[in-house]
């Protein structure tokens, strides 16, 4: 599959079930792009899993998308539309279900040091809402999807669905020149 990107995004949305691979690729494309790559689970969560006040999460968002150069990884479907109206790209990594249960419990053992993507103190565990979270993930967000791409036609989506459409997007984006940022 061919993708239509026509010049060099600036600001990136990835988002998609856990375990799909999203924080590696976007460290990734971080390195590619030269852009700043926020981690949203960093933004939300304090130590321990604690969760951050939700208004100041928003405001944490807010300021992140207000500037000209970034990637923001991660769901939190409900303040998706703003980062999704504020992009150039957004990237939905939907591989298989199967799949992304298996690596998120082959995190437990083996975590990349390299993909920074947690606030202090926050180990890699599974939980059992994590694990609903992920089995409804498609369905949650299916309708949201939907309207927004209705609502910003012009924000490019792709949609990633295995590692064969994933290689297909990093020639799409190592073939571009790209500007340094």
């Amino acid at each position: 599959m061919n993708y239509n990107i026509v010049t060099t995004p600036k600001r990136v949305v990835i988002f998609g079930r856990s375990g799909s691979g999203k924080s590696t690729f976007a460290a990734e494309l971080h390195k590619i792009l030269n852009l700043p790559l926020h981690h949203l689970d960093k933004h939300f969560y304090q130590s321990n899993w604690a969760s951050r006040n939700y208004q100041e999460f928003l405001e944490i968002q807010q300021r992140i998308v207000n500037n000209n150069l970034w990637i923001v990884d991660g769901n939190n479907t409900k303040s998706l539309e703003m980062r999704y109206k504020r992009a150039d790209l957004v990237l939905y990594f939907n591989y298989p279900r199967w799949l992304c249960y298996l690596r998120i419990f082959k995190r437990l053992f083996y975590k990349d040091s390299a993909i920074d993507d947690r606030a202090e103190e926050c180990r890699e565990t599974i939980r059992l809402d994590l694990l609903r979270y992920m089995w409804s993930f498609e369905n949650m967000v299916a309708e949201r999807i939907n309207l927004l791409k209705e609502k910003y036609p012009q924000t490019q989506f792709v949609e990633i669905k295995n590692n064969r459409d994933l290689k297909n997007f990093k020639n799409t984006i190592l073939s571009k020149p790209h500007e340094q940022n």
